[in-house]
Parts: C-alpha cells; sequence; structure tokens
C-alpha cells in the first residue's frame, strides 16, 4: 500500500513539470487553461468510469451534497490561483510553496480530526513552515510578490479542499468521487470563460490529455489513501513530490535551485520523514 502514494507523488511531479511547459507556450491564459485541463481530465477518465463507477445512497443527502458542492467551488479557486502563479513563477521557486499543501492538510487534519492528533506531527509541520519562510527572506525581507501570495493562497485551498472531502469520501469510489468533481469544475469553468480553444495546437492538446491522465490516477490514490492509511500518513508520504519535482526542474526546464531553496526542501522532507519514523 505504501508504494502507492509514492507513485503518487512522482505523477504529481510529472504533473507540475508538464502544467509549467504548457503554460510557457504561446502565452497560454491561465483561465483557458484551467477549463482545458479539467476538460482533458473528465475525456480521459470516462473509460474508467464504465469499471470504476460508485455512489452510495448517502452521498446524496443534502449535507452531503453541498459538502460535495463546497469541493467543487473551492477547487475552481485553488486551481486559478495555482495557475496563475505557476505561469509567472519557476518551478524550483513555486514548488517550496507548493509543498504548503501538505503542512496545510497536516495542520488542518490534526485540529478536525481525533483520529489524527499527533502533537509530534504538529511540531514538526512548524518547523517545515519556519524552513519555507526562511527560504524566501532576502537582505532580510521577505520577498512574497504576488505570485508567491497566489500560488500559498492556493495551497491552502487545495488542503481545505482534501480536508471538506474526507468525510465524504467514503461514499464513492476514489475515481468517481474525482471525476464528479472534475466535472463540476469543468462545467463552471467553461461557462465562466467559454474558451474557444484556437489558443491549442496538436502538441499542447495531446500534453494537456497526458496531465490529465496523471491527475487522475493521482487524487484517486490520495483518496484511496485517505480513506485506508490517514490522512496524515499518505500525505507524509506525497512529500516525495519534492525531491521528483526539484529533479525534473533541473533536468527538463534547466532551472537553477538556490542553496536556501534546496535546504527549505530538505529540511520539509527530514521533518516528514521523522514523523513518519518516530510516530
Amino acid at each position: 500500500m505504501i508504494y502507492l502514494p509514492i507513485i503518487g507523488s512522482l505523477l504529481e511531479s510529472a504533473g507540475i513539470i508538464l502544467e509549467k511547459k504548457v503554460l510557457r507556450r504561446n502565452g497560454l491564459n491561465f483561465k483557458n487553461y484551467t477549463t482545458y485541463e479539467f476538460l482533458a481530465i473528465v475525456l480521459t477518465m470516462i473509460p474508467i468510469m464504465f469499471f470504476a463507477w460508485g455512489i452510495k445512497p448517502e452521498a446524496f443527502r443534502l449535507a452531503n451534497m453541498l459538502i460535495f458542492a463546497l469541493v467543487v467551488v473551492v477547487s475552481i479557486v485553488a486551481n486559478l490561483l495555482i495557475f496563475y502563479s505557476l505561469k509567472r513563477e519557476n518551478v524550483t521557486e513555486f514548488e517550496p510553496i507548493w509543498l504548503m499543501q501538505s503542512i496545510f492538510v497536516i495542520i488542518l487534519a490534526f485540529i478536525l480530526f481525533k483520529s489524527e492528533r499527533n502533537l509530534l506531527v504538529f511540531g514538526l509541520a512548524m518547523v517545515a513552515s519556519l524552513a519555507l519562510i526562511v527560504a524566501h527572506v532576502k537582505k532580510e525581507h521577505l520577498v512574497f510578490d504576488k505570485y508567491i501570495v497566489s500560488a500559498l493562497l492556493g495551497s491552502f485551498l487545495f488542503a481545505v479542499e482534501l480536508i471538506l472531502s474526507k468525510p465524504i469520501l467514503q461514499f464513492y469510489n476514489p475515481f468517481t468521487f474525482y471525476f464528479l468533481r472534475c466535472l463540476g469544475v469543468f462545467i463552471i469553468c467553461w461557462i465562466l470563460f467559454k474558451p474557444d480553444g484556437k489558443d491549442l495546437d496538436r502538441k499542447t492538446e495531446w500534453t494537456i490529455i497526458s496531465i490529465g491522465l496523471m491527475w487522475a490516477f493521482y487524487r484517486a490514490i490520495m483518496y484511496y489513501g485517505f480513506e485506508n492509511i490517514g490522512v496524515i500518513f499518505t500525505t507524509m508520504l506525497f512529500i516525495l513530490s519534492a525531491v521528483f519535482t526539484f529533479l525534473f526542474a533541473v533536468v527538463f526546464l534547466k532551472e537553477k535551485p538556490t542553496m536556501r531553496q534546496i535546504i527549505s526542501t530538505i529540511v520539509i522532507v527530514i521533518c516528514v520523514v521523522l514523523s513518519v519514523v518516530l510516530k
């Protein structure tokens, strides 16, 4: 079971790198890209739904439907903020802020779910948070431009979305939940932004489809982990995406992370590993 989140972290890293490459092309509008990506996710998941469809009657209770609707809305805002930031920032600058999602998830899970409370994990998460802040200090000033702030807010909202999802995941097959979530996001984004597809070429279209398939399996693995091995433990394993993302950014995007960013990510990974080992 542990190997699945590790595979998921690899998919997450590859997805971020490919998203950055697509957003760099042809001045693609981040709002249009949000619509295209969720359309790609929905289309790639349709065949999967023939084998993985599953919803329990409890999902249709009013309270659970309202939670699901809130998940969709929060997801839209989070994705727009993340794509806005990723379009401007280098991956090596964006990635430590993206890792804040994991810290937010751990903190929120610790506060809201009794089964997830662990003072050791909470303390190490605070250390990791400080490491991220230090990574963005230059000449005694915090370097948080509007793109970094957007990434930070987006990461927090992704964490909120995941925590909101936890109580209702038990009523869905993981693939079904993600398919319906993405379908809702796509419909709303299409209504709001109405992209016509003229800003896409064939290569970009296939890349976005590949990204959609990656995110489908990534989120299904995450949801499965939440339900079977716990929110915090699953999140700890997914933090390994930091290693993969830095490696991919250096190899494929030719980015050069600063020593401060490298140290920051190492501290985060050490905190996560210690949390798992000492738990």
